[in-house]
């Protein structure tokens, strides 16, 4: 396997992950070849990212916050190819965590338990109507870090 920037131990790294959802590969997201077009792993982190953060009370209405999240930057690494009518299992943490933003780590299997696909992100709160980052509270980042 590839060498990854973000991930120093495989086996230490994917047991840390403990949240996770599943994903139907749909035909609108193979390209004329039939396998994932290599833009739709970037919609499947989007699905799981907003689940992850709904589970922990951090998406829509929270109450008290003054920022948005964000997403700064975001990659992708592709390990195995995945086709049309396939499942995966998109797992997704927080990795580090900072003043303003916090690092998402974000791992693929397929039903065989093969990894399909690795990436991280980082997110960062802003204020919507200065678009100027806002630190995270103490609840949020006790929140992001129960994980």
């Amino acid at each position: 396997m590839k060498n990854i920037s973000y991930i120093e131990d495989m086996k230490e790294w994917r047991s840390e992950f403990s949240f996770s959802i599943p994903i139907n590969i749909r035909f609108s997201e193979t390209d004329m070849f039939g396998h994932v077009n290599n833009v739709s792993p970037f919609i499947y982190f989007e699905e799981a990212r907003i689940e992850f953060l709904k589970s922990l009370g951090l998406f829509g209405e929270t109450e008290g916050e003054e920022g948005i999240p964000i997403v700064a930057d975001l990659q992708c690494d592709y390990h195995r190819q995945m086709f049309f009518g396939e499942s995966i299992r998109l797992y997704v943490k927080v990795n580090d965590v900072g003043n303003s933003s916090f690092d998402v780590h974000y791992m693929a299997l397929n039903t065989e338990e093969e990894l399909c696909i690795t990436g991280r992100g980082r997110m960062v709160y802003i204020n919507p109507v200065t678009g100027k980052p806002v630190s995270l509270s103490d609840g949020m980042k006790e929140k992001l870090l129960s994980r």
